[in-house]
């Protein structure tokens, strides 16, 4: 097997279970605080899987992809900030 097979076969699997984890965060978390945290973590696990696909393939357009799906969850971030400050204050 050689070395980008290996990774491969071994960062897809834990990316799905740190997916399926996060995800079951989402659904259980106590707290809008804790909602926020796990769309943030699935939206860099999101980025982790499209630069993965984009190394593996060599389709370098999905690192702009990847770009993008940052900006908008870190614009996501500092809304549901800016929304939990106006709740609570």
């Amino acid at each position: 097997m050689s070395m980008p097979q290996l990774v491969t076969s071994f960062t897809l699997p834990v990316l799905a279970a740190a997916f399926a984890l996060t995800l079951i965060r989402l659904l259980r978390g106590p707290s809008l605080a804790d909602a926020v945290v796990a769309l943030d973590l699935m939206a860099i696990i999101v980025i982790g899987f499209a630069s993965h696909y984009s190394v593996a393939m060599g389709e370098w357009v999905y690192l702009d992809v990847a770009v993008v799906i940052a900006l908008i969850a870190f614009l996501a971030t500092v809304a549901f900030a800016f929304y939990i400050r106006k709740r609570l204050g």
